[in-house]
């Protein structure tokens, strides 16, 4: 019989219970360390604190997923992500009360000391339950017996992936080859797992052994008579659909119309993600486009002085998987830039597709403060709005870059193009290589998550605010 698996948030609710029940805990016992028992119990301004951190502390583990490969974390990584956890909802705290002007009503020394005590109570909790976690789950009773049918050459890849998660619900116990002319192994085990039986004896093996699935991990074999007899013996069996690369494990069961896919791709996220993303960006627009207000009432005339005609610069940019959109800058160059880009392609100074130059001719002098300090960006606010862009994702390319990319270049448009990305946080135009960028571009994407979009913002701040890598 096939169980369902648990979803990702009931898989971690133990740890997210765990933890809340430990902060508010511990919240109660540094407030009533400073205030009395009793005045804690009755006291109002104890009841906002034990509530504001059970909100911030449900909003941060939905935003910033820190439960994401915990039971896979060492005793030293899961420390820094109880910190780090921790660190954010200390700074939550204070940012809330500062910006509802009640951070007198509380005692930082109090809530310093909250984030101290949590943080080793929190750490100690999570290895503890984790040993226990482990310890049950190695369980002969509570583990599932699985044995691995495959041939020599796909061994050794598949046992890795299979020995890769100490925590699975499985536990693999032998291994059969499929051998050509049931060639005889010398060996009796692969990386610590025994050889069991040989092709032509494996079903008697299932017979006098506990297995409880059975995984084929084969390529374009029929299989039809195997799984028939073995799912006649009670036993679950599982068929890899095909040979997927270490790189591309983000994969899936879908159905289109009633026909049944494995789908995969550069990541897989889920629709609330992108609902949240693009809350963010609506959010951030607003913002941006206000902004965007003000500077070009303050930069417009010195635009017009020095460079006369329009305030804004529009050109076609590509965005995700190839659409065409026009994007929106203050314009820095002088009215002709385009027309004498081709005169300057020998002084490019990136190896690759894209174009960067130093001084550059075409940008006028106040140009180059705009683009020192990013100003010339904020237009691209509107581009948010309309849903063209992102606050953060991959640069979005111009029409002639996009008609010279290889096909592995197509990859950095798989999600929405940004106003700033993790190439431009990483070195920005002091990187001169097209590749770096890609592969910048890619890891991005391949690592996507809402809390990977905050951290960028907060550097592209850091960037910005340091005119580092500007051009």
């Amino acid at each position: 019989m096939r169980y369902e698996k648990k979803s990702s948030w009931a898989k971690h609710f133990d740890f997210i219970l765990l933890d809340l029940i430990c902060a508010e805990i511990v919240i109660f016992l540094c407030y009533a360390f400073r205030n009395g028992l009793e005045g804690t119990i009755v006291s109002k301004n104890y009841g906002r604190l034990a509530l504001l951190v059970g909100v911030l502390f449900i909003c941060i583990v939905f935003f910033n997923e820190p439960y994401s490969g915990i039971l896979r974390r060492g005793y030293l990584k899961e420390l820094w992500a109880v910190l780090s956890f921790n660190a954010i909802l200390l700074a939550a705290v204070f940012t809330f009360l500062f910006a509802m002007k009640m951070s007198a009503d509380y005692s930082r020394i109090m809530l310093f000391t909250f984030f101290i005590i949590n943080s080793v109570m929190t750490w100690f909790l999570h290895v503890m339950w984790k040993r226990e976690i482990r310890k049950r789950t190695y369980h002969d009773g509570k583990l599932n017996r699985m044995l691995l049918i495959t041939k020599r050459e796909y061994v050794h890849q598949c046992v890795d992936r299979l020995m890769k998660n100490p925590y699975g619900s499985m536990r693999l116990v032998g291994i059969v080859l499929m051998e050509n002319g049931e060639r005889e192994t010398e060996e009796d085990s692969i990386e610590g797992v025994p050889i069991v039986a040989k092709w032509s004896d494996y079903i008697e093996y299932c017979k006098n052994n506990v297995i409880d699935d059975v995984l084929f991990y084969l390529e374009n074999e029929k299989l039809s008579d195997e799984i028939e007899e073995l799912v006649d013996m009670g036993i679950v069996v599982h068929v890899n659909l095909v040979q997927l690369k270490e790189n591309y494990l983000a994969y899936r069961v879908e159905t289109i119309n009633g026909i049944m896919t494995l789908t995969t791709g550069i990541n897989n996220v889920t629709q609330w993600q992108l609902a949240l993303k693009r809350l963010m960006d609506i959010c951030g627009g607003i913002v941006g486009i206000i902004l965007t207000g003000v500077i070009a009432l303050i930069i417009t005339p010195v635009i017009k002085v020095q460079s006369p005609g329009p305030i804004f610069f529009t050109q076609t940019r590509v965005g995700r998987n190839g659409r065409q959109f026009k994007i929106y800058k203050f314009r820095s160059m002088y009215m002709d830039a385009e027309q004498r880009k081709k005169e300057l392609m020998a002084s490019n100074k990136m190896n690759g597709l894209m174009f960067k130059m130093d001084n550059d001719p075409r940008i006028y002098p106040f140009g180059h403060f705009i683009r020192k300090t990013s100003l010339d960006e904020f237009p691209q606010f509107l581009n948010v709005l309309k849903g063209e862009m992102s606050l953060v994702g991959t640069r979005p390319p111009t029409l002639d870059e996009y008609k010279q990319y290889e096909p592995h270049h197509k990859s950095r448009l798989a999600m929405k193009p940004g106003v700033t990305g993790l190439w431009q946080v990483s070195g920005r135009s002091d990187i001169t290589d097209f590749e770096e960028v890609v592969r910048l571009d890619n890891e991005y994407i391949r690592n996507w998550s809402l809390s990977l979009d905050i951290k960028i913002l907060f550097r592209t701040l850091l960037v910005v605010v340091g005119k580092k890598g500007s051009v």
